[in-house]
């Protein structure tokens, strides 16, 4: 084992990886938190380099040349987008992960995490306090994908010793990046047309019940499962990530605190039948025994960081982000 950490992030630019980046490296410093993503011309974003994941070669010759010891893979093709090309998204989402992995046995790196997704239950899961051992039956490519994701994590651990950790992500809410391709993104989105136009057509019914979870509290427990002792770590496939759940009615009523002249109108499309296939609320339990996690932001406190941060963005728009921004998230 290495004496001093060097991370690599691949996906840094997405959702989770911008927010992740800037927490590890408050934690280990800049230079040890390598972020990297398949786009050139970052100049924003210090100790940045130009990676795609599915390039296994170039990879690992990262990996040796920096002396990386841990690895953070969070690109992945989401739900609803990944239902548009299901090829794509299994070789991205499967790939990466299995040339990662490969990576961490040869290199023999310390660890590696790699974020699942509610989306690997099925409409014959548990639908309320859906518990870590059940029926899963996934619908989406995304969820298939991340299903066998979980198998092949505990496969290498079982076989070879690597130590990947993992979660099962609700919906994820975040001011600090746009959404791309997932079917919880409405709860980011509203924010935005809220505030822009008081006007919002949400592609769920109004009582679709989804499990949700700011991403300040999504950071925390990825830093908090990585930083746990490897003996705490007893589920090696993927642990339940709990937080909060709501409907979009509920999200509106919550916004029109602050913008009461909101106006919603609800017309379902293709993802509702991806929501109606997904628990309503989870039992983590599992994560919460076993090395302590528990989230801090109810609804309210979410609604009132996001409008808080939002205050900060001259215009509340997806419109000022890259376009490549759009697709290289990890969420569900």
């Amino acid at each position: 084992m290495n004496n001093k950490t060097i991370i690599l992030i691949l996906g840094a630019c997405g959702q989770i990886g911008r927010e992740l980046t800037v927490a590890l490296r408050e934690i280990h410093g800049t230079s040890h938190v390598i972020a990297s993503d398949r786009y050139a011309n970052r100049t924003d974003v210090p100790n940045y380099m130009q990676i795609d994941v599915l390039d296994g070669e170039r990879l690992k010759h990262v990996v040796k040349q920096h002396g990386v010891t841990q690895i953070y893979l969070l690109a992945a093709m989401l739900s609803a987008k990944g239902e548009q090309d299901a090829n794509a998204a299994w070789n991205l989402n499967m790939q990466s992960l299995i040339t990662v992995l490969n990576i961490a046995r040869d290199e023999k790196l310390d660890k590696v995490f790699w974020p699942s997704s509610i989306a690997v239950f099925g409409p014959r899961s548990l639908k309320f306090n859906c518990p870590q051992e059940t029926r899963t039956d996934p619908e989406t490519v995304y969820g298939i994908s991340k299903r066998a994701g979980e198998y092949w994590c505990n496969y290498y651990y079982e076989k070879y010793g690597v130590d990947v950790r993992s979660l099962r992500l609700p919906g994820l809410i975040s001011a600090s990046a746009p959404t791309g391709g997932g079917t919880t993104n409405y709860a980011v989105n509203i924010f935005h047309e809220a505030i822009k136009h008081q006007y919002f057509e949400c592609y769920l019914e109004e009582s679709t019940v989804l499990p949700m979870l700011y991403m300040k509290d999504a950071i925390r427990a990825i830093i908090k499962i990585m930083s746990a002792p490897s003996e705490k770590i007893k589920v090696r496939t993927a642990y339940n990530l709990g937080g909060i759940s709501f409907a979009p009615c509920d999200l509106a009523a919550e916004i029109r605190k602050y913008i009461p002249d909101l106006k919603v109108v609800y017309q379902p499309d293709h993802r509702q039948v991806i929501a109606n296939s997904w628990p309503a609320s989870m039992d983590d339990s599992g994560a919460r025994n076993d090395w302590g996690w528990a989230h801090e932001y109810n609804m309210a406190a979410m609604a009132s960081a996001m409008f808080e941060s939002l205050k900060a963005i001259k215009k509340p728009s997806l419109d000022h982000y890259p376009e490549f921004l759009i697709e290289d998230v990890a969420a569900i």
